[in-house]
């Protein structure tokens, strides 16, 4: 074994790696944002969810592409565990099809595809020529790379080391671990699996050993996702958790049917007896269909056990009831006036979440606390949530057949509702304004933190009072959302005066006053987005 021939099996590995990277990135670009769509339309029908996930890891050819996006999704509210695991587990079908690809021998034609690409991608103007070109130089450089390493590979079939390496691997459980790591080092079961044909075309492996290395690879393959949960919520990391329970089953599973009935791989086999990379492909792909047919009935069970791993906690079941639309559900089942009702009910339902929230992050403003930030950041998903899920009930209520009056009142809620989500919105900075003064170890005065107490009194007390008169539609108190409002707006010029005159005395820091302008300005606006709330349904409009 040369020096030459290690280079040039890592060129190849390289440049096998980069056109998938390509590839994929030719195909994300070409769908746009649909597919990010397609994976959040999947439904809590597992099948279909098994199937999303499936259609979408072909397209992007990278099942931790998927994977990644869908702990982006359970990580912001907006998919559940159990539709989670079904994406994950077609994620785990899709991703074979990579390797059925590469088990064709068109390596001859890689050059002429990969120029093909070039042409589009450099020469021409439509995007979608362009995303289709990036494709294709990807698909190009993926056979090119295949056609390297296995030049590289012929002459270390000769290697006496190389060859005592290789046949360690077939002591089962060795096999298994090489596939772990060697996947995790290359994070992608695709890349690996495709590797493991070409050591089997040359001869170094034979088809058994494969066999083990493939049952490792999808455990491997578990560690991107397992590094992009790190810096996700817990949900987020119990989706990661999922995928690793699904694939260690996946390979207990295996394991104990091809050594209890091994004439499943003689089966295998016999589907291309004289083409091993197709025997390696087919089992890849085969396994991976056996696994998911034998788990679904099980994903309530692995979910259970990723939340005995990661513990649910109190708050945690909080955000998932505050996330449901709880009065807004069946609404076609219901007279046009019952729902008219409920749609109010849960806008006023949400209207007390970001009221809480509001009130959570002043209190961390002068009193932090770390689980108090994480406490409203995680309230301000779920106004975020619950406030998509309002928005498309209301479409629903919309096709309903409503007066003009009721069509009005559609519309009027349908903008309190936004103006609920942006006090949220508001409360969310605050916390941040937070996390900047501790981060930079500034102070505000006594005499800043003795008028931001008021001003944060008021705001609390004009959401509150707007929220009243909305759910009660008691428009006797509308003078009184007014003074308020209007005492806020008074209270913001004199605070800013006040700051102002503390700076030229040298009695405020600097980076607190920019905190305290910010702030005054945030409340403020909390308030003239409570004056709207509170005259939402009203036939009067907001005194100016």
């Amino acid at each position: 074994m040369t020096l030459t021939s290690v280079f040039s099996l890592l060129g190849g590995v390289g440049l096998f790696l980069y056109g998938m990277t390509v590839m994929s990135s030719g195909l994300r670009n070409a769908c746009g944002d649909n597919l990010q769509t397609i994976l959040e339309k999947a439904t809590s029908n597992k099948f279909m969810a098994v199937f999303v996930g499936f259609a979408v890891t072909i397209l992007v050819q990278s099942s931790s592409a998927t994977d990644i996006m869908v702990i982006g999704f359970v990580n912001s509210g907006m998919m559940s565990l159990s539709q989670a695991i079904g994406v994950i587990m077609g994620a785990n079908i899709g991703t074979t099809i990579t390797a059925q690809i590469t088990a064709f021998n068109i390596s001859a034609y890689a050059p002429l595809i990969m120029f093909a690409g070039t042409i589009m991608f450099l020469f021409m103007k439509k995007p979608t020529v362009k995303y289709i070109g990036e494709f294709l130089m990807g698909f190009g450089m993926l056979f090119v790379g295949i056609a390297i390493m296995k030049a590289a590979i012929a002459p270390m079939s000769k290697s006496e080391e190389f060859v005592n390496i290789i046949s360690g691997l077939d002591n089962p459980a060795m096999a298994v671990i090489f596939g772990i790591l060697f996947t995790a080092l290359l994070q992608s079961s695709s890349s690996s699996t495709v590797i493991f044909q070409t050591f089997a075309i040359q001869g170094l492996l034979g088809y058994h050993t494969a066999v083990y290395l493939v049952i490792g690879a999808a455990i491997g393959s578990v560690t991107p996702n397992l590094i992009a949960s790190l810096t996700t919520n817990r949900n987020g990391k119990r989706t990661a958790i999922l995928n690793l329970l699904f694939n260690v089953i996946r390979a207990v599973i295996l394991i104990i049917l091809i050594n209890v009935f091994p004439q499943i791989l003689d089966l295998i086999q016999s589907l291309s007896p004289d083409n091993i990379a197709r025997q390696v492909a087919n089992t890849h792909t085969i396994f991976a269909i056996i696994a998911v047919a034998l788990e679904l009935p099980i994903t309530g069970l692995i979910i259970r056990i990723a939340e005995k791993i990661i513990p649910v906690l109190p708050e945690e079941n909080e955000a998932l009831e505050d996330r449901k639309l709880q009065y807004m559900v069946n609404m076609k089942n219901m007279p046009s006036q019952m729902a008219l009702a409920n749609a109010h009910r849960e806008i006023v339902r949400m209207g007390g979440i970001a009221e809480k929230n509001l009130s959570k992050a002043l209190d961390c403003f002068f009193d932090y606390d770390v689980n108090k930030v994480i406490s409203v950041k995680s309230r301000e998903e779920s106004v975020n949530v619950l406030n998509k899920a309002i928005d498309n009930a209301m479409l629903e209520l919309r096709t309903m057949s409503l007066n003009d009056e009721a069509v009005g009142r559609v519309s009027q809620m349908a903008i309190a509702v936004t103006d609920i989500e942006r006090i949220s919105d508001h409360a969310e900075n605050i916390v941040e304004f937070a996390e900047e003064m501790r981060d930079k170890k500034s102070h505000l005065s006594e005499d800043a933190l003795r008028e931001l107490h008021d001003l944060a009194d008021d705001a609390r007390n004009i959401v509150h009072l707007a929220l009243e008169i909305f759910a009660t539609e008691d428009y006797t108190r509308l003078s009184q959302l007014d003074k308020l409002e209007t005492g806020i707006d008074l209270k913001k010029t004199q605070l800013v005066n006040h700051h102002v005159e503390r700076l030229m005395n040298a009695g405020c820091e600097p980076v607190a006053g920019i905190i305290f302008t910010n702030l005054v300005t945030d409340l403020e606006r909390v308030g003239d987005h409570a004056e709207n709330i509170g005259y939402a349904l009203a036939d009067a409009e907001p005194e100016k």
